[in-house]
C-alpha cells in the first residue's frame, strides 16, 4: 500500500515538474564565492526586488542543480540556478496593444520607427506590457521572428535611449537586415551628452565588452589577459559642442554590444550625463558651489534619463538594394538640457 502511494506521489511530482516553465537560468562562474541565492539573483535579474525573489524561494520556485532551495542557500561555483514557474515567461505571451507608433518610413518589407525614451523595446522581467513589440504585433500581422523569437526586431536600443529602429516585416528582410548589422555594413550615429571636457576633437574607442562580475546589470571593458571575457567592440566619437563641464558628442557604432556607448564613454572617463546605471546621475565634473549643484539637479529633472539619442540610421534596402538613410530630431528633453548647459558655459566665459 505504502509503495503504491509513494509511486503515485512520485508520478504526481514528475507531472508537476513537467508543467513548470523556466524563467531564468544562470550557471555560477568557477571561483564564485558562497553567496545567498536571493542576493545572487539580485545581481542577475533586472528590475527584480529581493522581496519578490524571497517570495519565489518560499513558494518553491528557485532551484539549484535541480532541487528547490530556500533563500539562504549559498550559491557556489558551478551551481546551476533556475527560477521556475507554472506559467510561461510573460515575454512569450505577446499581447497586442494599441500604442501609437512614430513611423518615419514604411513599405511592404520594413518600417523605421522613432522610439521615445521610456519605452521598452521588448517584453522582459518587470516589463510585460507597453513595449514596442506589444505595439508592433497590434499594428502588423505575421511579423517574422528574429533568432530570439522576437517579432520584427532587427536590433534594439535601451529603454531610456530615444531614437531610430528598423523593423523587418518579411522573413527575407529580417535575414538581409540582420546580416548587415552582423557584417557591420549598417550605419548608426548617436548623440550623447557626457560628463567632462573631452581632450580630443575625435577618437576611436576599442575595448572588449562583457558583464561586470561585481554588478551583473552593468557591462565593463575587459583589458589585457582578461580581454577574452568580453566581446570586441569599437566606437568612434566626435565632439559636436563643448559646454563647460559636459560635452555634446556624436558616437558612431562599428559594433553593437549591449550598453556599448555607455560603457565605452565611461571607460575613457566621460560617463553619460544622468546615466543612473553607470554613475552619471552624480556630479562628476564641476565646482562645489551650492548654486552649481542646484543647476545640475535642475538639469537632471529636465532630462530624467541617460543623455543618449539614436539620431541617424542607414542600411541597404533588402529588396531594392538602394541605400536608405534616416535622421531624427534630438528630443525636447535633451534639447532643453543642452540649452541649459550652453547658457551656463556662456555665463562662465562672460565672468572670466
Amino acid at each position: 500500500m505504502n509503495s503504491n502511494k509513494d509511486q503515485r506521489e512520485e508520478i504526481e511530482d514528475e507531472e508537476e515538474d513537467e508543467s513548470l516553465y523556466e524563467h531564468h537560468k544562470f550557471v555560477a562562474e568557477v571561483g564564485q564565492r558562497p553567496l545567498r541565492v536571493d542576493k545572487y539573483l539580485m545581481n542577475f535579474i533586472e528590475n527584480a526586488t529581493r522581496n519578490k525573489i524571497q517570495k519565489a524561494a518560499k513558494s518553491g520556485n528557485i532551484y539549484v542543480n535541480g532541487d528547490t532551495v530556500k533563500q539562504n542557500y549559498k550559491v557556489k561555483g558551478g551551481d546551476t540556478v533556475q527560477v521556475m514557474f507554472e506559467h510561461p515567461p510573460y515575454e512569450y505571451l505577446l499581447v497586442p496593444e494599441d500604442i501609437p507608433l512614430d513611423i518615419v518610413y514604411e513599405d511592404e518589407t520594413l518600417l523605421v520607427v522613432n522610439k521615445p525614451a521610456g519605452m521598452v523595446v521588448h517584453p522582459g522581467h518587470g516589463n510585460y506590457s507597453g513595449t514596442l513589440i506589444n505595439a508592433l504585433v497590434h499594428h502588423f500581422d505575421n511579423l517574422p521572428n528574429n533568432s530570439s523569437d522576437r517579432p520584427g526586431l532587427v536590433h534594439r536600443i535601451d529603454k531610456d535611449t530615444s531614437g531610430l529602429l528598423v523593423v523587418a516585416k518579411t522573413e527575407e528582410a529580417m535575414a538581409h537586415l540582420s546580416k548587415q548589422f552582423f557584417d557591420k555594413t549598417s550605419e548608426r550615429e548617436y548623440v550623447a551628452i557626457v560628463w567632462g571636457n573631452i581632450d580630443e576633437e575625435e577618437g576611436r574607442i576599442e575595448g572588449n565588452i562583457g558583464r561586470n562580475p561585481k554588478n551583473r546589470l552593468q557591462n565593463i571593458v575587459y583589458e589585457g589577459d582578461d580581454a577574452e571575457n568580453g566581446k570586441p567592440a569599437v566606437t568612434h566619437f566626435k565632439v559636436i559642442e563643448r559646454l563647460g563641464y559636459v560635452t555634446l558628442v556624436s558616437c558612431k557604432l562599428e559594433t553593437g554590444r549591449t550598453h556599448q556607448i555607455r560603457v565605452h564613454m565611461k571607460y575613457i572617463g566621460h560617463t553619460l550625463f544622468n546615466d543612473e546605471r553607470y554613475g552619471g546621475d552624480r556630479i562628476l565634473k564641476g565646482t562645489t558651489f551650492t548654486k552649481y549643484k542646484q543647476f545640475v539637479d535642475n538639469c537632471f529633472k529636465i532630462l530624467p534619463r541617460q543623455a543618449l539619442h539614436a539620431k541617424t540610421l542607414g542600411f541597404e534596402h533588402p529588396t531594392t538594394g538602394k541605400w536608405m538613410s534616416f535622421n531624427s530630431d534630438i528630443p525636447e528633453d535633451m534639447v532643453n538640457c543642452i540649452e541649459k548647459w550652453r547658457g551656463y558655459a556662456k555665463n562662465q566665459l562672460d565672468d572670466l
